[in-house]
């Protein structure tokens, strides 16, 4: 198992987001221009790419190569799961929590309902966990969902792989003698994300309405939007001190200082689209002007491009 200093200091492309870099070695402009969903390919490379352990703090272990990051909380008598990952990745999902702990899966607690963080979802009930989520992931879990942006549908999930517990603002577990607390964000990645503290450790998940690194995606046909992503960032940073360890939903675990330029990022972006849009530019005129240059070096060289992001935040901009 590597160590929580090596997980979060390293920014390889390839190490530091796990099965997702693989699908994307190509260049994202690329990649979604094939008529070959990302969603498939990404269900591809999750076949091959291993799971890998780090040690976070208490008994909090993140298990990376399986779609989003995903937490596993090791209690005395059983064992309980942030996100299931891509279910094709269960056998090696499976050796890496036994290797930490052989007590029976207990609960499972879903972020939102994309498929690189739910598919998982029905074999860990047949293990015999509970699942928790908010009420629209079981929503959206329920029933056939397309993804223009992804080129995708998806199907209704099975029946054992949909959330039993369900909430609207806020929830609280008490697992291992601690008091998990869930809470539910205005729209934002999607209508469904939730972020999961663990007070003891000081461990804050905030799913994919945080891309440590990188630019983020926005599900707009499940309720995402520019407005709400930059909301739940001003939230994130709102409940989290300087000792907060804050696992995104993708890239390397962070911090607040990280936190708070990717929230600076989305509002400068944010703001110049706007003015854009408002002046009477096209989408493709707006592209064309490059409004996120000035942090394509640090932000742009994953899974959504300058390019793509932009479209994705002219789309949110009501004018």
């Amino acid at each position: 198992m590597k160590t929580q200093q090596h997980f979060i200091d390293r920014r390889n492309f390839l190490s530091s987001v796990g099965v997702l870099a693989g699908a994307f070695m190509l260049s994202p402009k690329s990649v979604f221009a094939q008529s070959e969903s990302p969603v498939t390919m990404i269900i591809g490379e999750a076949k091959k790419s291993p799971v890998v352990a780090t040690k976070l703090r208490g008994n909090l272990t993140l298990l990376d190569g399986s779609g989003g990051n995903i937490i596993l909380a090791a209690g005395k008598e059983g064992n309980l799961l942030v996100d299931a990952g891509i279910d094709v990745s269960k056998d090696k999902m499976k050796a890496q929590i036994n290797a930490i702990n052989q007590a029976p899966l207990q609960y499972l607690i879903n972020t939102h309902w994309h498929f690189d963080h739910a598919s998982g979802n029905e074999w860990v009930h047949q293990e015999g966990a509970k699942i928790i989520a908010h009420t629209n992931t079981r929503k959206r879990l329920s029933q056939t969902v397309r993804v223009d942006d992804w080129n995708y549908t998806f199907p209704p999930a099975p029946a054992g792989a949909l959330p039993t517990t369900v909430f609207e603002k806020e929830h609280t577990l008490k697992f291992d003698g601690e008091t998990i607390r869930l809470w539910h964000y205005a729209p934002a990645h999607t209508d469904s994300d939730i972020s999961v503290y663990f007070p003891d450790a000081d461990v804050l998940h905030v799913a994919d309405t945080w891309w440590n690194g990188y630019y983020p995606f926005i599900d707009y046909n499940t309720g995402g939007s520019i407005a709400g992503m930059i909301k739940a960032a001003n939230h994130n940073i709102s409940v989290t001190t300087d000792k907060t360890l804050i696992v995104p939903g993708h890239g390397p675990v962070g911090d607040k200082k990280q936190l708070t330029a990717y929230r600076d990022m989305l509002v400068a972006i944010n703001e110049k689209v706007i003015k854009l849009k408002k002046s009477g530019m096209s989408m493709k005129e707006v592209v064309a002007a490059k409004p996120t240059r000035d942090f394509d070096a640090q932000w742009g060289n994953f899974v959504i491009g300058p390019d793509f992001f932009t479209k994705l935040v002219y789309k949110g901009i009501t004018v």
